[in-house]
Parts: C-alpha cells; sequence; structure tokens
C-alpha cells in the first residue's frame, strides 16, 4: 500500500471515521485511516462491531456500534437487494442511527477527545448533526459516482435512466431536484433529533445535508465520473482506495495451489454481505460447466452454494481480490464499486449482474468504457451468462479495455497530497 510514516511528527489531530454499510463501505474507510495514522494522526473509527477486529488490526482506534445479530438481521432482509425496496431500507435505517451516532460521538467529546475531524458517507446523518451542533468540520465521503447528482450527467439507478441523458438540460435540473429517497425515508428521523438537540433541521436531507459544506471527497477517478458543473464547489476527487485487508488476510495456500493446477478461473462473487445468492451461484455453476471453464466461487455463507461442486470449482469464504483476479481469465459480481474497482486494476474483463443501489450505474459505467458487460438479476440465466462470458473471454475489446482501465490506476497521484487537503479541515479551520 506504500504507506508514507512519519514516525516521529506529534499527533496533529484527531480524526473520527465513520464508515455505514458493508465491506464495500468500510473498507475505504479503513485506507484512510491507515494513511492517517501513518501521519501521525489519532484515528478513531466508529463502526458495525462485525468490523472491530478487522479495524483493530489496521492500527485504528474503535468505537463499535450494534450487535452481530443486527447486523446479520439487516442483510438477511431480501429487500436489501431489490431495486427502490434497498435504498428505502438502507435510508430508514440511516435515519434511525442519527441518534446513536451522535451519542458517541458525545462520547468522545465528554472523555476530553474531542474530535478534530469527522469523516463520513452522506448516510450517516449523526455526523452532520454533530458538524452542526458541536462545530466539528466534515468531510462526506462519496465512494461512488452515483451518489453525485448531477443534472449534468445523471446517474442510472432505474432501468431506462440513461435515457433521461437525451432531455433538455432545465428539464434535468427540475428532474433532480424532486423528492428523493433520502427526504422521504429518513428526513423524520432527522428531524426530529434536530429537535431534541436544537439544531435547525434541513429543508432537504439530500440537498442540505448529503454534501458537507466544509469538503466532499470523491474516491472515484475523473476517467470513470467526470466532475460536472453542479457537483459541491469544495469536492476533491481522488483515485479509488483498492483496500481489501490483503496484508492481513493473504491468500490462502488452497488458493495459490488451486490457482497453480490449471487454466486461469473465472472468480464469481454476489458481495460481501449477500447472503440471498443461491440462484447466482447456481447460475454460475451451469454456466461455467457449458463453458468448460474452472472457476472460484467466494461468499461469506457457503451454505448457499449448489451440493456437491465438481473440483474444478474452488469455493471460499474471502480472498482478496487486489490479490486474486489478477489470476482469472474473468471476474462476475454485483456490481459494487469495490469490487469494480478491483477488476480495474486487475485488467480483467468483468461481468455485473447489477440489483440496486449504485449497482446499475456502476454496470452502465464498466460498459461505457467497454471493459465489461452488465446483466439484471432477470436476464442472469445460464445460457446469457455463458454468451457473455463467451464474449468476455474471445472478443480481444474486452481484454485490451480492461488493460487500458488498469493502465490508468497505476497512475496514482501521492497520497500524500490528500492528506495535506484532510488535514487543512480539521477543526481549528472550521
Amino acid at each position: 500500500m506504500n504507506l508514507v510514516s512519519q514516525p516521529n511528527r506529534p499527533i496533529l489531530m484527531h480524526a473520527v471515521l465513520l464508515p455505514f454499510g458493508s465491506a464495500g463501505d468500510v473498507f475505504p474507510f479503513l485506507w484512510l485511516g491507515r494513511h492517517l495514522k501513518a501521519q501521525g494522526h489519532q484515528v478513531t473509527m466508529i463502526v458495525a462491531c462485525v468490523f472491530e477486529e478487522i479495524a483493530r488490526k489496521a492500527g485504528l482506534d474503535v468505537i463499535p456500534m450494534g450487535t452481530p445479530e443486527e447486523f446479520q438481521q439487516f442483510i438477511a432482509d431480501p429487500r436489501v437487494w431489490k431495486l427502490y425496496q434497498g435504498t428505502k431500507l438502507v435510508f430508514e435505517y440511516a435515519g434511525e442511527s442519527t441518534e446513536r451516532i451522535l451519542t458517541l460521538i458525545e462520547s468522545l467529546i465528554q472523555g476530553s477527545q474531542k474530535p478534530d475531524l469527522l469523516i463520513a458517507p452522506c448516510t450517516v446523518f449523526g455526523a452532520r448533526l454533530a458538524r452542526e451542533k458541536h462545530g466539528i468540520p466534515l468531510i462526506t465521503v462519496h465512494v461512488q459516482p452515483a451518489v453525485m447528482i448531477s443534472a449534468y450527467e445523471i446517474p442510472i439507478l432505474l432501468p431506462g435512466m440513461q435515457h433521461l441523458g437525451k432531455l433538455p438540460l432545465w428539464f434535468r435540473k427540475w428532474l433532480v431536484r424532486l423528492p428523493n429517497p433520502a427526504d422521504r425515508f429518513a428526513a423524520p428521523q432527522i428531524q426530529a433529533a434536530c429537535a431534541n438537540h436544537g439544531v435547525p433541521p434541513p429543508r432537504s436531507v439530500w440537498w442540505d445535508w448529503a454534501h458537507s459544506p466544509d469538503g466532499v471527497l470523491a474516491l472515484f477517478p475523473a476517467w470513470l465520473s467526470r466532475p460536472q458543473p453542479d457537483w459541491p464547489a469544495k469536492t476533491l476527487q481522488w483515485d479509488f482506495p483498492l483496500e481489501d485487508i490483503a496484508q492481513e488476510r493473504p491468500l490462502s495456500a488452497e488458493v495459490l495451489q488451486f490457482l497453480a493446477a490449471g487454466d486461469k478461473p473465472i472468480v464469481f462473487t454476489p458481495g460481501s454481505a449477500n447472503i440471498q445468492a443461491r440462484h447466482f451461484f447456481e447460475v454460475a455453476l451451469a454456466a461455467v460447466t457449458a463453458l468448460g471453464r474452472r472457476a472460484i466461487f467466494a461468499t461469506r455463507d457457503l451454505s448457499q452454494l449448489p451440493a456437491n461442486l465438481p473440483a474444478s470449482i474452488l469455493a471460499v469464504e474471502y480472498a482478496p481480490f487486489s490479490t486474486l483476479i489478477p489470476h482469472a481469465a474473468a471476474f462476475v459480481y454485483h456490481g459494487g464499486i469495490g469490487t469494480l474497482s478491483q477488476g480495474f486494476a486487475a485488467g480483467v474483463p468483468q461481468l455485473i449482474m447489477a440489483m440496486a443501489h449504485d449497482q446499475p450505474d456502476n454496470a452502465y459505467r464498466l460498459e461505457k468504457l467497454g471493459a465489461g458487460l452488465g446483466l439484471t438479476p432477470r436476464t442472469f440465466t445460464p445460457a446469457r451468462v455463458q454468451a457473455a462470458l463467451h464474449r468476455l473471454l474471445t472478443e480481444a475489446a474486452f481484454l485490451n479495455a480492461a488493460r487500458h482501465c488498469q493502465e490508468k490506476i497505476r497512475q496514482r497521484a501521492p497520497v500524500t497530497q490528500l492528506m495535506d487537503w484532510l488535514e487543512a479541515h480539521q477543526r481549528h479551520h472550521f
């Protein structure tokens, strides 16, 4: 990861990181935390308890939230992976977490550890409430382009939205200001929390609170999503973090032996938090069997795999993609932004089965770059997956485009520039 450590520097600030979501949402904050720590800063992460051990191994102080049962109950809800329903569920939970997150931040203040800087995604409304109540600077982190709602480049969140780009700009500007899920599903809880703490509530949760006025950090490159005229003024666009805890979890001997035993496998994963993926793996098995290809199936819940997998398929609970995917012939997954970035970094063709959230937009951008193909859950059938994989494996244009993306990722700016930008936003600059 090429951390640039400054061991003799005094602690310059206390940065509090507040990721929200699954591993793909947490890992970018681990990456930020590692680099802030290497610069001599005190770093505390407030995170779901299932990520406590990972964060501590990264050298961060941790305040765990919730229980494993609570996290499991959330990801077990099948609505998480449905269009619109998943977004509704996320914003409802985010709104309900506002008071709890503010309480944890205030526990640091009461313990004489007042943060100098809060770093959080737009869904952590408790961080924004702490900014308004206690005057702590807040950097909003967006890890996917879909969150940067723009009339100039409307994200593809639902089927057919790509056609909205053909409409007049004045109409698109009106369209993006229509009622949104944050205002519909999180606003009541946020308004109640604001009233409890004497803070004026936002008129619009999304347009007033989604982007901190102190600064916005977009952790995706311009070649994936160009800056738009209506992005927040204080936005710094950076590169993909590419964090996957590979330094703590190297490839196992079992995986290395499998990779060495034959041709390059096709890697399949439905996402780290997806335990609704039985159909995904049944289709994967049928497709690779028809193609006569080896495969690796990666999932946290091995019980959702088909029984009696052949020796040509290896099943694993986890493998870091930064070290696994470079050995793959193709990469098939759900379309999460962190997984997408690892596919780009590996330079392999990708196939996305986009379900909800930012996944359709990520699939659309992948196809525009020519580095892969996208399907929906409805079209993710054995015949179509087989046909898509055949194209990815035999048409040179896909591999060439994938390697072009890989080369772009290698042209990364020194991370010290990002650290300087973050340091400039700490408390005494508020």
